[in-house]
């Protein structure tokens, strides 16, 4: 189990080069960074190893094609809540969670309460979703689909700026 995160110290320079090296490649090896932004690769490697584990890093994955994994089809799910609900909010949380298929939640302001970014095998598959979320968390009103035509941008990068 990772340890509990500390408080991050402020980021220099450095560490926002790191941060911007590595977002864009997670495998990048020290000692090419260490290249790149002119420190030693040991130096490069304490601070990668301070950063995780004050929580700064917090996942390093894989980005796969969603064709090739079977989830080509991508919706945009706005979730409408029965009146200020906190607890379905809780609720509609823990069962996110489980769901493979919600890859995103974000609570908004709005038209909407919720919008879920899900990915599916196909239609039926969204359908047979939508049908146990709103069985299970009766508190959701409403969900108003978008399905994704091209997904013209597709990032998780967050630019790494000075204070």
């Amino acid at each position: 189990m990772p340890a509990t995160p500390t408080a991050p110290d402020p980021l220099d320079a450095f560490d926002r080069q790191i941060l911007t090296l590595v977002q864009r490649d997670c495998q990048r090896k020290a000692e090419a960074i260490a290249s790149q932004i002119g420190l030693s690769a040991s130096a490069v490697q304490r601070r990668l190893k301070r950063l995780r584990a004050q929580g700064v890093i917090r996942a390093e994955i894989a980005v796969l094609d969603r064709a090739a994994a079977g989830r080509s089809l991508t919706l945009v799910a706005g979730l409408e809540i029965e009146r200020d609900n906190y607890p379905a909010l809780a609720a509609f949380r823990a069962w996110a969670d489980r769901e493979e298929a919600i890859q995103q939640v974000y609570y908004v302001t709005g038209q909407v309460d919720l919008i879920a970014i899900v990915m599916a095998r196909d239609m039926a598959a969204y359908d047979a979703l939508c049908a146990r979320l709103m069985a299970e968390i009766p508190m959701i009103r409403r969900i108003n689909t978008h399905v994704v035509i091209d997904a013209m941008k597709l990032g998780l990068q967050v630019p790494v700026e000075a204070p």
